[in-house]
């Protein structure tokens, strides 16, 4: 930083280190960087909470923005705005001067504007014959484009972790719905069977649930509630299956089962488990039905129950994680250049990564939204780190997003063949792609 580059406030304000770093920050900015001045706003709104700034002293900072010329804060032109007080109140919605200044001292604090004062304290500019601005005095926003990138960050982390709890709340919500339909319907058709214990377990879980959860918070009771959701879905399975060996015994005199070698409902149980890669495309096959001679139809009651109890046992599950971290970034190396820092080490960063690039790509809220909802964050993630790496190819990459999404949901879709195709195409064909 030059000796001369350091200005010192006029008056009775003191000069402090924060104004001394500030002026530094500034000095660094180099002179071909820019930044769209009303993309910087909304990003300061969204990280305002972690910049350290008030709505209002916002408001002040949208007022000076609309002095400076043009959308563009470029350090080759001008940085430094001269409105009075009184022209700045009313842009500012006729804010009062003592609150007018007090939200400017903030924002000097918070090390977003500079102030760049005159000999007497006035704000004005000297103009050369043309009439172009020479040197200026009142407010400096080189700090804004010097903390361009930080803010954007800030910005794109606050917004996944927003996004983040969005979908934790919901998944909660329609865990804690299920459960309490899965409570009455065992009640309704097991009144002598005991459930208060699963009452008492589901009223304890509510009442775990803070008044302001954290995304934290929610997964520790979303475990417990999945769980007991199982555990009840197993319960009236059970219970159709007495059911069904009632009726038959009472109707036909005796149950004959299949004995042969070959049933399907062996191998079935086998498919169940291990765990499959999220959105694996599996073969459609149902479970043998045990041969009985004339079965009959099951009672109405009963055919409600199955019909709940089998709803119940195909509710969606959490998305899992598809391809590892490292697989990710072999494939998709440019994503890493949108991370914290310019780097990615952790699923955290990626999903921060892709707010960025879904937001350079236009790639909409909403598409981005039910993305994560239907392939879970990291795998929507994932999706835009490959779009990333053939935005070239792709026209339309909010389409084709959503294309995805639409083919997930039919269960038509799998990121390994993508990711795969591109590490191929990078001559990284070695990559391993399980988790």
């Amino acid at each position: 930083m030059e000796r001369g580059s350091v200005t010192t406030p006029f008056g009775r304000r003191p000069m402090t280190l924060g104004m001394l770093a500030s002026q530094i920050t500034a000095s660094r900015t180099r002179a071909e960087r820019s930044v769209d001045k009303w993309k910087l706003f909304r990003w300061l709104c969204e990280a305002k909470t972690v910049i350290g700034v008030s709505d209002r002293s916002l408001a002040v900072l949208n007022a000076l923005l609309s002095f400076h010329p043009g959308t563009e804060l470029s350090g080759e032109a001008g940085l430094v705005v001269f409105p009075s007080n009184a022209q700045l109140s009313l842009r500012a919605h006729g804010m009062a001067g003592t609150t007018l200044r007090r939200h400017l001292a903030a924002l000097v604090e918070a090390g977003l504007i500079l102030r760049r004062d005159s000999p007497n304290g006035k704000r004005y500019a000297r103009r050369s014959h043309s009439g172009a601005v020479g040197e200026a005095f009142g407010f400096d926003l080189s700090p804004l484009v010097a903390r361009a990138a930080e803010i954007e960050t800030t910005a794109a982390e606050l917004a996944a972790e927003r996004q983040h709890l969005r979908i934790m709340r919901e998944r909660l919500s329609l865990c804690r719905r299920d459960v309490a339909k899965l409570l009455d319907l065992i009640r309704e058709s097991a009144p002598q069977s005991d459930g208060h214990d699963y009452e008492r377990m589901f009223e304890l879980l509510i009442a775990q649930i803070p008044r302001k959860p954290s995304a934290s918070d929610i997964e520790a009771v979303l475990d417990s509630m999945d769980r007991l959701r199982r555990d009840l879905t197993n319960q009236l399975e059970k219970l159709l299956n007495s059911q069904k060996t009632d009726t038959n015994d009472h109707r036909n005199g005796c149950h004959i089962q299949n004995s042969h070698p070959d049933s399907l409902s062996e191998s079935e149980r086998g498919l169940g488990k291990g765990g499959e890669p999220f959105l694996r495309k599996a073969a459609d096959t149902k479970a043998a039905e045990p041969l009985t001679k004339h079965q009959p139809k099951p009672a109405s009651r009963s055919t409600s129950s199955l019909s709940a109890a089998d709803r119940s046992s195909r509710l969606p599950q959490r998305p899992c994680r598809e391809i590892p971290l490292t697989a990710v970034l072999q494939a998709c190396p440019q994503i890493a250049d949108y991370g914290p820092s310019g780097r990615i080490l952790s699923w955290r960063d990626l999903m921060t990564a892709a707010i960025v690039v879904r937001s350079m790509l236009n790639v909409s809220a909403d598409a981005y939204d039910e993305a994560c909802s239907v392939l879970g964050c990291e795998n929507a993630a994932t999706i835009i780190a490959c779009i990333l790496e053939r935005a070239e190819q792709i026209t339309s990459p909010g389409g084709y997003l959503r294309e995805l999404t639409r083919r997930a949901q039919r269960r038509e879709f799998s990121l390994a063949p993508m990711v795969l195709a591109l590490s191929r195409a990078k001559g990284r064909g070695g990559v391993v792609l399980a988790s």
